[in-house]
């Protein structure tokens, strides 16, 4: 009997009753309260005859009379509630079954039934019998008394051994315990307690685990005391198996494609499902998922090998497989062969025979492991993704005894499809990364150019993180008259675009060093080239915001006056370490970063002593995950401090120290130590404004080459010499210097006050004049105008002789 508010479905909502042979109530629930309005105490133990009503009364003697020697009856009877209103109600009534102290009793269960309610026979048919929830009564030793045939379908268990023993004589597995102490707990409060799921297994099906979902409601006696246990219970596997589903994808989801690495991507696939899918996980690429190429279309003829790439066991090594991890395997579910790959779906083996001829005959070395570990099901699922085969994934059963089922099969085909993006993810990421390796490899200097005043060492390391390689880029550049451009740079971004941003901003950098800029001035104009770069990408361009915010410095280091002058856009300050081990970070003017524009760049000058270094870098050196700047700039003094060591060797150390693993961004650190020229090195005089000091000029040039040991060049210097002087006093104002430099050439110099600068051009046959740049372009190796804050100075440099190179 169940009240209207009840729930019509078998719960323990319903109104239940027990009734003894003669017809006296000894049982009594809230919910047949709910229904009539009686409490338990008023009614238990009395004859229940009263709550029938006249018409239906002798019509219940028939009714127990038949349920004594029968299996129970169904039907509609009309009831008398409290107020003395009839309730036609639909009940059914247990077979007789026998109490202690009691006899024979009945197990009288209903709900109200409704005039809106078309509720025919054949739905109330089967409440105790036929319903899908298992009904038994307890006794207070928490013995059955009865139980109804679902429940017996559930467990089973045949009544007959139910009868009188405890659930957990003869039903271990089933949690009994813990379901004795929820009854005990229902005794001892009277308090109902519902949809309690658990899980276990039964003799009705030993190989697979169940969910039951069961309710606990209290019986109560005369004197309203709890006489007994009633519950009820439910099989709920499907729903707790897609509830597990649910979370195993979740959970999958959360593990596959983490890494961006294709071999590290095919482990995490057999990890994930072992144990909690299968016993043995094996996953097979095709040789081309580790190609940096874009796979081709690949033809049922043409199919490329294939290797282990994932292999995982619920035993340690997994000796069931034949092939280890890195082998060439060739395996594809029988009868298919490898053009399987191409179109075919899920192969699904819930029952494997390595009896039967497509394991013993094509395949008996396999047939024997599968015999030997009992391997006895297997599902075996294609890996494809974006319209490329990849290669296949296969799963084995061993040690759990059920077979794979068809929702097995789909699940294994979700988690398949799943990591087949995140294996096409990693590769593509691979060879993006490789591409963009390459790209930015032969961007960056293949060797730091030799250059007299400074000994130079780099260490470049490329980002590890999921977006490639970023924009770090460095440089050392020979300038005139042994001067040496240091420059270091950080392009925002990662990936190739980053990569042919940095190589745009170097080539740019190239080409205005070479025209001798100042630093500030160099900055100035690549600040400008960004900013039109930005410009010409569309709005919502990728590489318009990978140029916009990239950081430079520049340096210019005269090894004859031991000046540095630099200028930053952005970037963090240069480390100097003096002679004595001490480290510092000089104050200088910094910018804003390249391609804001609006804002000046502003220059700042160090005097480098001889036995310092001085290092550029870019932030990746000192800013690591979670480490914060200026700790990462006291430890790289703390590096650098120790001078003892060859420059090489300090660089290559501090980047270990700084950076002992992966990190997400690109790390550069170029370390110089000057090597200024010796006052032997250089000469220079003050000539006259007046054309007859050349001829005096070339006399004085002569007799230091003579000292230096390159007599060869005279002849070519006196040249240079008369053409460079002779051009300044026709075209330039002011005193003149001419200086001579040998270093790693031989530098000529002329300097004065005036601004213009000279060009060359070619002379007609009869022209008189414009000759003379030529002719010195002719005669040396470069030349060129470099402007000063008191003029210009022009110069040319000359190879030196074999036997004087040292």
């Amino acid at each position: 009997m169940a009240s209207a508010g009840g729930r019509p479905d078998g719960s323990a909502d319903e109104a239940t009753a027990v009734v003894t042979a003669d017809g006296t109530l000894v049982g009594w629930t809230r919910g047949a309260q709910r229904l009539l309005g009686h409490r338990a105490a008023d009614v238990v133990g009395r004859p229940g005859g009263p709550l029938v009503a006249s018409a239906d009364r002798a019509r219940v003697s028939r009714i127990a009379e038949a349920c004594r020697t029968g299996t129970g009856w169904r039907g509609t009877v009309t009831l008398r509630d409290r107020a003395g209103r009839e309730i036609p109600t639909d009940v059914s009534v247990s077979a007789a079954f026998r109490m202690a102290d009691l006899g024979d009793c009945f197990l009288v269960t209903g709900h109200e039934r409704h005039p809106d309610q078309a509720i025919g026979q054949s739905v109330l048919d089967g409440f105790l019998t036929r319903a899908p929830i298992g009904m038994a009564v307890m006794s207070p030793e928490l013995r059955y008394v009865w139980l109804n045939d679902v429940l017996e379908r559930f467990g089973g268990v045949p009544r007959e051994q139910r009868i009188g023993r405890r659930l957990s004589e003869f039903m271990p597995g089933l949690q009994a315990e813990k379901l004795e102490n929820l009854m005990e707990k229902v005794l001892l409060t009277g308090v109902p307690v519902m949809d309690h799921e658990y899980r276990g297994w039964s003799w009705a099906d030993p190989h697979h685990e169940h969910a039951y979902s069961t309710s606990f409601f209290p019986l109560t006696g005369t004197d309203g005391a709890v006489t007994g246990v009633c519950y009820m219970v439910s099989d709920v596997t499907d729903r707790w198996a897609a509830q597990q589903r649910l979370v195993f994808m979740n959970d999958a989801g959360a593990r596959l494609g983490r890494s961006l690495d294709v071999l590290r991507t095919a482990q995490e696939l057999a990890d994930v499902v072992v144990p909690r899918f299968a016993d043995l996980a094996v996953v097979d690429l095709l040789d081309s998922a580790l190609s940096t190429d874009e796979p081709a279309a690949l033809l049922p003829d043409g199919m490329p090998g294939m290797f282990r790439a994932g292999l995982q066991s619920v035993r340690p090594g997994a000796p069931e497989a034949l092939a280890r991890v890195g082998e060439p395997v060739e395996f594809v579910p029988p009868p298919h062969d490898r053009t399987y790959l191409l179109d075919g779906e899920g192969v699904l083996m819930p029952v494997l025979d390595p009896g039967s001829p497509e394991w013993a005959v094509k395949d008996p070395q396999r047939a024997a492991r599968m015999r030997e570990y009992a391997l006895h099901s297997l599902i075996s699922v294609p890996l494809r993704a974006r319209d490329t085969v990849l290669g296949l994934a296969t799963f084995l059963r061993s040690e759990n005894l059920a077979s794979f089922a068809p929702d097995d099969l789909l699940l294994a085909q979700e988690l398949a499809a799943r990591a087949a993006v995140g294996l096409d993810n990693a590769r593509r990421y691979t060879r993006e990364r490789n591409t963009a390796l390459t790209l930015q490899r032969n961007l960056l200097p293949q060797a730091l150019a030799g250059v007299t005043g400074l000994e130079t060492a780099y260490v470049y390391l490329p980002a590890e993180a999921k977006d490639g390689v970023g924009g770090d880029w460095f440089d050392v550049l020979p300038l005139s008259s042994a001067r040496v451009g240091l420059v270091v740079g950080d392009v925002v971004g990662h990936g190739i675009t980053a990569a042919a941003t940095m190589g745009r901003l170097r080539t740019a950098v190239h080409t205005l060093a070479d025209m001798d800029l100042p630093p500030a001035e160099l900055l100035a104009h690549l600040d400008d080239l960004v900013i039109r770069l930005t410009e010409e990408e569309p709005p919502d361009g990728v590489t318009g915001n990978a140029v916009l915010g990239a950081t430079c410095l520049y340096a210019v280091y005269d090894p004859v006056t031991r000046q540095c002058e630099l200028a930053r856009a952005g970037h963090p300050p240069p480390v100097v370490v003096a002679p004595d081990g001490t480290v510092g970070f000089p104050d200088l003017p910094v910018g804003p970063p390249l391609g804001l524009g609006g804002m000046p760049f502003e220059s700042g000058t160090l005097e480098l002593a001889e036995g310092s270094t001085i290092g550029l870098y870019t932030d990746g050196l000192i800013e690591g995950i979670g480490r914060d700047v200026d700790l990462g700039m006291r430890r790289l003094a703390e590096v650098l401090a120790r001078t003892g060591l060859p420059l090489d060797d300090l660089c290559a150390e501090a980047v270990r120290r700084l950076v002992p693993g992966p990190q997400p961004d690109d790390v550069a650190l170029l370390l110089a130590r000057p090597r200024p020229l010796k006052p032997t090195q250089v000469i220079s005089w003050e000539i006259p404004f007046d054309p007859s000091a050349v001829a005096d000029s070339r006399i004085e040039v002569a007799r230091q080459l003579d000292a230096w040991g390159l007599s060869e060049l005279t002849m070519s210097t006196e040249l240079i010499v008369s053409e460079l002087l002779a051009n300044a006093i026709r075209y330039a104002t002011g005193p003149l210097r001419l200086r001579l430099l040998r270093h790693a050439f031989l530098t000529c110099e002329v300097s004065d006050t005036s601004s213009t600068s000279p060009r060359m051009r070619h002379a007609r046959a009869l022209d008189e004049n414009g000759r003379g740049l030529f002719l010195v372009a002719q005669l040396t190796r470069r030349w060129g105008t470099r402007h000063t804050p008191e003029g210009k100075t022009i110069w040319a440099e000359q190879d030196l002789p074999p036997a004087a190179r040292g």
